[in-house]
């Protein structure tokens, strides 16, 4: 899958940025709007949240301390680690890319907690991106991510969310989800695509209306914007990218991302319930008890 391009490219950069710099990584303010799902508050992390709080078409809670998404968690500080460890965590499922884990560092979880490694795939698209930065050619850059570019690829992503590969391990992950008995938190790296696109999948499939799971997917542009808005910052100021503007379309989620995915499913599937049980290959039980662990 194409994914580890644009989940990588922001670390990516802000590395290089930071190297050519020699700066510092600083503190971003966090986001003043309050946001539904429970925000989890930590230092080396900025979109982790517990999905419990949403409500259901018949007026059922989508239980606390269950299921939390989250991005990469190697930048935790140990008082982050220490928070985490209050949380009841059975597993970590980490959606990186062997190579993605590779660039950014191995995810710092409390002891005791199942670290899962379940990459989805990518296809090799971040090296070259990564390479016209490095390049500093403000025309490759161009060429690349400009008229439309960025947004055609962050559409090439959400349309590999449906290879083989990508659905079985959604499908695994939704599974875990199901069974386990205390708390599992999952993430890629920015906690934005493959992150947000499991959890409208995982909200919708509990009962959680359409629109409110797609609010819940938007939320990130919300968390993540001062953190990004300092990367470009810092790739300007790096001398890599004389446009680091070139990077928003990869750096958000939008709705019309999210609705290249649904097209997608509607086109192959023909509709939400099918997806689940021939896409994902979730059987009726599975559902039931997806529903009976995370919802009251």
């Amino acid at each position: 899958m194409r994914i580890s391009l644009v989940s990588l490219i922001g670390a990516a950069a802000a590395a290089l940025a930071l190297t050519a710099t020699g700066a510092q990584p600083s503190a971003v303010a966090e986001p003043s709007v309050a946001a539904a799902g429970g925000k989890i508050d930590l230092q080396g992390a900025v979109n982790v949240r517990d999905i419990g709080g949403y409500r259901t078409y018949d007026g059922a809670t989508v239980k606390s301390g269950k299921a939390i998404r989250s991005d990469s968690l190697e930048k935790l500080t140990d008082s982050d680690v220490q928070k985490l460890g209050t949380l009841n965590l059975k597993a970590v499922i980490d959606l990186r890319t062997p190579a993605e884990v590779q660039f950014a560092g191995a995810d710092k979880v409390p002891a005791g907690v199942q670290k899962v490694a379940r990459p989805i795939d990518d296809t090799g698209l971040f090296q070259q991106m990564l390479a016209a930065i490095q390049s500093r050619d403000p025309v490759k850059q161009e060429e690349l991510l400009g008229n439309g570019k960025a947004e055609e690829i962050m559409a090439n992503v959400y349309r590999s969310f449906f290879t083989d590969d990508s659905r079985a391990k959604f499908g695994q992950t939704i599974r875990d989800l199901a069974a386990t008995d205390r708390a599992t938190l999952y993430h890629c790296t920015s906690g934005k695509d493959r992150t947000g696109w499991l959890t409208y999948v995982v909200l919708r499939a509990v009962g959680v209306p359409e629109s409110t799971a797609r609010q819940d997917y938007l939320l990130s542009n919300q968390y993540r914007a001062a953190a990004d808005a300092k990367l470009r910052e810092q790739v300007k100021q790096a001398g890599l990218m004389q446009n680091p503007d070139l990077l928003i379309p990869l750096q958000e989620v939008r709705t019309e991302y999210l609705d290249t995915a649904i097209a997608e499913m509607e086109q192959t599937y023909g509709d939400f319930g099918k997806f689940l049980t021939q896409g994902l290959g979730l059987d009726g039980g599975t559902l039931v008890q997806l529903r009976k662990n995370l919802v009251n």
